[in-house]
């Protein structure tokens, strides 16, 4: 996404423009728009995606759909490596690591930040790690995603 953090940085000055941002990420990979997120806060090294609670994230029992967990991570993961990587790099991601902590009963946040530093990073596999938390706080959910990096063609 061409410069990512340039554009949250100019729509979160306005009333209702993390929720914009969110919606034109959802334009850009409309798969993410299942989970109607928004993007609470975006800087390189972090990135938060509220979810909230309702009935198109449910499951069977009520609570949260572990897909629909997996896929917060993946759209904050994403983000945090797009605004953290050189605009040199490109990445994509490899593979995820889950695991279920806790029933999701509530509205969530993922948090999201690469585990390795990133000055001098040339490239390969880039792991980020997402935790999610519900309103009082208690991790859900932990992913650790598989980010393949490598320099951009062209």
């Amino acid at each position: 996404m061409a410069d990512t953090l340039s554009l949250y940085n100019r729509f979160r000055r306005f009333p209702l423009g993390k929720g914009l941002f969110s919606r034109a990420i959802c334009l850009k990979a409309p798969y993410f728009r299942s989970i109607s997120p928004l993007v609470s806060e975006l800087k390189p090294g972090h990135c938060e995606v509220q979810m909230r609670k309702h009935r198109a994230v449910t499951n069977h029992i009520g609570t949260v759909h572990a897909i629909a967990m997996c896929n917060m991570a993946e759209l904050s993961g994403g983000l945090v490596t797009d605004v953290t990587l050189p605009a040199s790099q490109r990445w994509i991601p490899k593979g995820m690591t889950v695991e279920y902590l806790k029933k999701a009963e509530t509205d969530l946040v993922a948090t999201a930040r690469p585990l390795v530093a990133i000055d001098g990073f040339a490239g390969g596999e880039l792991p980020v790690e997402v935790l999610v938390t519900d309103t009082a706080g208690d991790i859900v959910f932990r992913a650790r995603i598989a980010m393949w990096v490598s320099a951009k063609k062209g």
